[in-house]
């Protein structure tokens, strides 16, 4: 008997570390499923904090873009624009319609930052510093001898070396002067009897400078006014009414190595360049 008690001994003693040894398996596998749960979500937690505390690849390029343009400057657009309602004459110009933001585009394919008044009486384009916040230059045009509005793409004489991509609106308003020779291969020459506008590059930053930078919008307000000023103040011997065409606005100009450099570096908008700005 003592050997039957001896040898049962071991066997319950067996089979309490058995249950024991498989229990605590349980229970360590149920520890490290609790653990790796909490790792996953704290794995989440720290990937969403560290989602959450990157910019976006659009914000870090918008906030690129507003460093560059002192258009895009806070307060600098607004001051501008009160520094150039300053200018209008009202006893020439009439009351004031709208102020837009364009690119002048000469007749070398030069593009110049400008800013534009429609009134009821002329059209003001202004070269204005965006840096020093003045006003530099002014043009004004009268708009009962605006006698024609193109609207269309660019295009170029066929064996001209440069191209334009985008959209422009052109304003003529002499329909008999034609420019010189010597005018047409002057870059500085301002005599021609038409000015050419395109999409200023801030365009797309905003709604409110999308709305100041609309093209067709400011040709159809430009039409409408310069009709009416044909109707108030007809000009004798002239015939009164504006043409408006959707053609290709054609720049005659065939090597611009000048132009190139200069709009691939954006050299007529007042940007910052490192430590000096034009």
């Amino acid at each position: 008997m003592m050997v039957y008690e001896d040898e049962g001994a071991p066997a319950e003693e067996q089979q309490i570390q058995l249950d024991s040894s498989s229990s605590g398996a349980a229970d360590c596998q149920k520890a490290a499923g609790r653990a790796e749960g909490t790792e996953e979500r704290q794995e989440d937690g720290a990937a969403a904090r560290s989602y959450r505390g990157v910019p976006s690849v659009d914000s870090c390029l918008e906030q690129f873009k507003i460093r560059k343009f002192f258009v895009l400057r806070p307060g600098t657009l607004n001051q501008a624009i009160k520094d150039i309602e300053a200018q209008v004459n009202t006893e020439v110009d009439g009351n004031l319609h709208s102020v837009w933001l364009m690119a002048e585009v000469d007749h070398w394919n030069n593009e110049k930052e400008r800013l534009v008044i429609i009134t009821d009486n002329s059209l003001l384009i202004f070269k204005y510093d965006f840096i020093l916040l003045r006003c530099e230059q002014i043009q004004r045009i009268q708009l009962n001898y605006v006698d024609r509005i193109f609207n269309g793409s660019f295009s170029f004489p066929k064996h001209s070396l440069l191209k334009r991509e985008g959209e422009g609106v052109r304003i003529l308003w002499d329909r008999l002067r034609e420019p010189s020779f010597v005018s047409k291969w002057n870059p500085f020459a301002t005599d021609f009897p038409f000015i050419t506008f395109t999409h200023h590059p801030v365009r797309n930053i905003n709604d409110t400078f999308a709305a100041l930078c609309d093209i067709e919008s400011f040709a159809m307000q430009l039409k409408d006014a310069a009709l009416k000023a044909h109707t108030v103040k007809p000009v004798p011997g002239k015939a009164n009414g504006v043409l408006v065409l959707k053609q290709p606005i054609c720049i005659e100009a065939y090597v611009g190595a000048m132009s190139f450099l200069g709009n691939q570096n954006k050299l007529g908008y007042c940007m910052a360049r490192g430590s000096v700005g034009f």
